[in-house]
């Protein structure tokens, strides 16, 4: 869809990228077991499968969760089941592909029930432990939105720590269904549709190589458990993050050889500041005493590091996500505003979370919090923001 269609018919193309979300009773259905046997076997992976276990942040009442951080193992025997039923030609590797609009469609609503199930449930908890009580508002809906238990389970399983593994998963899944649409459609992969492929490849790998690092970001350590992670992890993070591939299915983009090299720079740049920066943050509150870019870490009030990438932005690490999206669209060319609704989109939602963020800090750590701002600035971009 190009920029004259939706401009000269906004009606039109907004009915246009409707279409394909358009699912029946029956095919809601199927999909939704189709979905919930999906989670069933992360589920069923994730508690057989060795892991290290990690212990998570301590809480207000003095206690702290631990996670089995073995989501590489999982998706790698995932992915390899996955490969033995699609050579058997009981499933085709196509499957998400033909249907993505559709599964989205379904993994929201499924994502609109289990949010008022928690929900209920958290107005219902009689548990005083900091994880399980219910942290109340009064307002309705934005219990609702933000959810009012802090780490929710489910016969055992950590609900918040396993839904972000569903999601990244998924994102992978639909990547990999949509190129080998491509591959079949066309006979190869295009230097886009590869670059794409390659990046994002890295980044869930990454992701779960170093999975142990997700146990002190603050979704993990602060965010209840409520509609707007839910939502975020298993329908924003695969079905948005996947634009690009699906841009690129449906449209020939041909990129230069130099395009291609810039366009990998700005994912390697990105990339670099994203990892870095919350290794660093992940190291530091595993061990105060922990060496960043060679030197004893530095902090302000004994709670807050301003050594490596800490130092020079107040959420650097937002910078490499933000830089690491549009490096995902690039490749997409300037002909259309839809490839790059993920990165646009999530430019806003950090720069509203650094917001959020920082509320909460400034009222957590008062005039500490007063004195790292003046020793570290800026917020995202050195020097500009």
């Amino acid at each position: 869809m190009s920029w004259s269609v939706i401009l000269a018919d906004p009606v039109r193309a907004l009915m246009e990228l409707i279409e394909p979300f358009k699912v029946d009773s029956v095919q809601l259905g199927v999909l939704t077991g189709v979905v919930l046997g999906y989670l069933g076997v992360l589920a069923l992976l994730g508690a057989i499968l060795p892991g290290r276990t990690i212990a998570g942040a301590l809480l207000a009442d003095k206690t702290r969760l631990h996670y089995k951080c073995n989501g590489l193992p999982s998706l790698l025997v995932l992915i390899a089941g996955l490969g033995v039923g699609i050579k058997a030609g009981y499933i085709s590797p196509t499957v998400i592909a033909d249907h993505g609009g559709q599964m989205c469609t379904t993994t929201f609503m499924l994502c609109v029930v289990m949010s008022l199930w928690l929900l209920v449930r958290g107005y219902l908890s009689k548990s005083k432990s900091e994880s399980l009580k219910p942290h109340v508002t009064g307002n309705l809906i934005e219990d609702w939105w933000f959810g009012v238990q802090l780490n929710p389970d489910f016969l055992g399983l950590d609900l918040k720590f396993f839904w972000i593994r569903v999601g990244m998963m998924g994102w992978l899944l639909i990547n990999l269904s949509v190129a080998a649409k491509q591959y079949i459609n066309q006979g190869s992969l295009s230097l886009s549709m590869t670059l794409f492929q390659t990046f994002c490849g890295i980044y869930v790998l990454d992701y779960f190589w170093h999975e142990e690092y997700m146990t002190s970001t603050w979704d993990i350590i602060a965010e209840k458990f409520g509609f707007m992670l839910i939502f975020g992890d298993v329908v924003f993070i695969p079905f948005t993050f996947s634009i690009q591939a699906w841009w690129l299915l449906s449209h020939s983009v041909a990129i230069t050889p130099a395009a291609a090299v810039v366009n990998v720079l700005v994912f390697l740049c990105g990339f670099a500041v994203f990892r870095e920066a919350n290794k660093q943050k992940h190291m530091f509150k595993q061990d105060p005493k922990v060496l960043i870019w060679g030197e004893p870490a530095k902090v302000i009030g004994g709670r807050l590091l301003v050594s490596g990438f800490w130092g020079i932005a107040r959420h650097c690490n937002y910078l490499g996500d933000i830089l690491v999206a549009f490096s995902f669209s690039l490749m997409c060319g300037v002909s259309s505003p839809v490839p790059y609704f993920y990165p646009s989109y999530l430019f806003i939602l950090l720069l509203w979370r650094e917001r959020r963020d920082e509320a909460k800090c400034s009222t957590k750590y008062k005039e500490i919090w007063k004195e790292y701002c003046k020793a570290v600035p800026w917020r995202i971009l050195p020097y500009i923001y």
